[in-house]
């Protein structure tokens, strides 16, 4: 893992990415972000906006979904990465959690997490010393090590996929929808655990969430996806406070909390992307 603490440092840079499904869809329109050495970056966005497909296009997993990066550049640490094999990009420290908590339903819960370890060739001690430290994190999958991952319930299968991608020792975590089906007080506790992966085991994350509100609670940095596009980003504090992040995301207006029945998104939409 790296030393704690956010750096000046950029690991990770989309630059004017554009991805296309099928050769026809065009899903992202010139994406730009980067993530900085021991952030929290949240790419956020309602339902279809690309943040999955975001994340897709950095861990090389685009084409098993016949999509591919058209134009732009996915560089980490300055070398451009988007030609790479998925497991190429494994091995450089970037790991993706899929939305949907994949896990292998057959297997136990410490063999999900063993199989993180795959590819590490530092030897037993030390990957007996990272299940330890999942353990630590994640006691309830230490409770639950012997049964099979599919049995447990969808908090464990999370906390086992996030446990599981820890087990390579990455640099960056991709995190898509972590909150996505669970009980807020699960969601609290996941993202708890997020925060103290960060700010204790020095590991970066770009995360895909959107529950906008816990995202910018935790996160020191923000990307708001519409359409394929980034249409607003800053640090996580103002974009809490901006007026049209609190009427679409959080349901906030001047005038207190509002229905989403009752909010005129066209005109602010519009507003964005012109």
């Amino acid at each position: 893992m790296l030393d704690a603490g956010r750096t000046e440092e950029t690991l990770l840079e989309v630059n004017n990415v554009e991805v296309i499904y099928n050769h026809v869809i065009l899903v992202l329109k010139g994406v730009s972000l980067s993530v900085p050495a021991g952030g929290i970056t949240a790419l956020l966005g309602g339902n279809g906006a690309g943040k999955t497909t975001t994340l897709k296009a950095i861990s090389n997993l685009l084409r098993s979904e016949r999509g591919e990066v058209t134009k732009g550049s996915i560089l980490y640490r300055g070398e451009r990465v988007q030609d790479l094999t998925p497991n190429d990009l494994v091995t450089r420290g970037v790991v993706q959690v899929m939305e949907g908590r994949h896990c292998f339903e057959h297997l136990t819960v410490e063999e999900n997490l063993m199989t993180g370890a795959y590819t590490r060739k530092d030897g037993k001690g030390a990957v007996d010393a990272d299940l330890q430290m999942v353990y630590d994190y994640f006691p309830r999958l230490k409770e639950r090590r012997k049964s099979q991952a599919g049995y447990t319930s969808g908090g464990e299968q999370q906390m086992c996929a996030i446990g599981r991608a820890l087990m390579s020792r990455p640099e960056t975590i991709l995190l898509d929808e972590p909150s996505m089906g669970l009980a807020p007080q699960l969601v609290e506790e996941i993202f708890g655990i997020v925060k103290g992966l960060n700010e204790n085991e020095g590991v970066s994350f770009l995360l895909a969430e959107q529950n906008t509100n816990v995202a910018l609670r935790f996160a020191h940095y923000g990307y708001i996806l519409e359409s394929g596009r980034v249409v607003m980003d800053g640090p996580a504090d103002a974009l809490r406070e901006n007026p049209d992040v609190k009427e679409f995301y959080l349901g906030m207006s001047e005038e207190g909390r509002k229905s989403f029945r009752d909010v005129r998104s066209y005109r602010r939409r519009k507003r964005w992307l012109s």
